[in-house]
C-alpha cells in the first residue's frame, strides 16, 4: 500500500510526541469553562490537552474569531449589548433569527463577554471572558510550554464564501503569521463540508479531516450545489476512498463506531473504524461528555466506561469537552495497545 507523502509526514512527526490517542480538547475545556474562551483553551492546555479546537467565523470586518455558531446570542451576551440588532437569516438552508458574527466588527465583538451555552454547566464565569480571535489562540499555543496542536473547524464556509468573507484564506494567514502553516504534526483543519477542505488540500500541507454529520443528511456544499452525496455516501468504503483523496482523516460522529438508538441503547461496534483504518484515514470521532444525559445507561454514568469502549475499537483520537476525564481514562484506566 503506497503511503500519501502529507500523511506520511504526519505520520512521522506526531508518532513519538502522540503514540497514544490523542485527546482533543472540544472548544478548550468546555465542560468546565465557558466554550472558545482563551481560558478554556488554557485550561485544557494545562490539563494536558494534545490538541485544542478552535470553531472559526468571521466579523464583518473580516477577522476570524473563535465561536461554534455564527449566531452569538447563546454564547454572549449580545442580546443585552445590542437588542437592536437582532435579525433573521438563513443559515445553510434553515432560517435562524439571532444576532450574527458577520453583522459585527471586531470592536463590537471585543466588548462582548462570554457565557456558559448549557443550563445544567456552572454558570459562575459568565461575563467574565472575552471573545478571542483566532490570531490570539494561536499565540497562546506558541506560548504553550510544551507542544500543543490546534484543530480548527472552518464553520459554515460556503455561506461565509457567499457574504465575501471566506474564511480559508483567513485561517491560512492566521497560521502564516504564527509560524505554524507548515507545522504538519501539530495542526488539523476541520469541516463539514467537503469542497472547502478539496480547495485547501490544493493550498496547503496541512492534514485535512472530513466531519461526519448524520448518515442521511448532505454538507451542505453539496446540497447547495444539488448534488445527491450524503455523509452515509462518504462512510462506504467507496466513499471513504474518495475521502482519501483530499483528507488524511475523519471525524465521525460516534454512532458511527458504536451506534446509539435515541433511547440511549448502544449495539455492537460497527467496523467504520476498521475500513476508515484501510483507505489510511486518522479517526477522530466527537464528542465526548462526562455529564450523565450524554451516556448510554450500559456505561452506568461512567465516562471511563465510554471512553475505554472507544479506545478498544482502535481511534486515533476524540473531542472531549473533558480533556481532564479524557487524558485520565487514557493515560491510566483504560487498557490498550500503544501505537508504533
Amino acid at each position: 500500500m503506497v503511503m500519501r507523502p502529507f500523511l506520511a509526514a504526519l505520520l512521522l512527526l506526531a508518532a513519538p510526541a502522540f503514540a497514544k490517542p490523542l485527546v482533543i480538547a472540544h472548544r478548550g475545556a468546555s465542560g468546565h469553562l465557558p466554550e472558545h474562551t482563551l481560558e478554556a483553551y488554557k485550561l485544557a492546555i494545562d490539563m494536558g490537552a494534545d490538541f485544542i479546537e478552535p470553531d472559526l467565523v468571521s466579523t464583518k470586518d473580516g477577522v476570524l474569531i473563535a465561536r461554534h455558531e455564527n449566531e452569538l446570542s447563546d454564547t454572549t451576551d449580545v442580546a443585552e449589548k445590542f437588542p437592536a440588532r437582532k435579525t433573521k437569516k438563513t443559515i445553510d438552508g434553515r432560517e435562524t433569527e439571532g444576532w450574527f458574527s458577520e453583522d459585527f466588527t471586531l470592536a463590537e465583538i471585543k466588548t462582548l463577554r462570554a457565557k456558559e451555552r448549557l443550563a445544567f454547566r456552572d454558570q459562575a464565569s459568565n461575563g467574565k471572558f472575552a471573545v478571542p480571535t483566532f490570531a490570539e489562540v494561536l499565540a497562546l499555543i506558541n506560548a504553550s510550554k510544551r507542544p500543543v496542536g490546534v484543530y480548527p473547524e472552518t464553520k459554515h464556509p460556503t455561506y461565509f464564501a457567499k457574504l465575501g468573507l471566506g474564511l480559508e484564506d483567513k485561517l491560512l494567514k492566521d497560521l502564516a503569521a504564527a509560524k505554524l502553516d507548515k507545522a504538519v504534526g501539530r495542526v488539523f483543519i476541520q469541516s463539514f463540508e467537503v469542497t472547502n477542505l478539496k480547495n485547501l488540500k490544493t493550498r496547503t500541507t496541512l492534514p485535512l479531516v472530513q466531519l461526519f454529520g448524520d448518515p442521511g443528511e448532505r454538507p451542505y456544499d453539496q446540497e447547495a450545489a444539488g448534488a445527491a452525496l450524503t455523509y452515509g455516501d462518504m462512510a462506504t468504503n467507496a466513499g471513504l476512498r474518495d475521502v482519501a483523496s483530499y483528507a488524511a482523516g475523519v471525524g465521525p460522529y460516534k454512532a458511527y463506531i458504536i451506534p446509539m438508538t435515541r433511547e440511549g441503547v448502544t449495539s455492537a461496534p460497527t467496523d467504520f473504524v476498521v475500513r476508515a483504518h484501510a483507505a489510511e484515514l486518522k479517526v477522530h470521532p466527537y464528542t465526548f461528555r462526562s455529564e450523565a444525559r450524554y451516556l448510554a445507561p450500559s456505561y452506568n454514568a461512567d465516562p471511563t466506561a465510554e471512553y475505554c469502549a472507544f479506545f478498544a475499537q482502535g481511534i486515533d483520537g476524540l473531542f472531549s469537552d473533558f480533556p481532564d476525564a479524557a487524558l485520565k481514562a487514557r493515560d491510566e484506566s483504560c487498557p490498550m495497545t500503544t501505537k508504533d
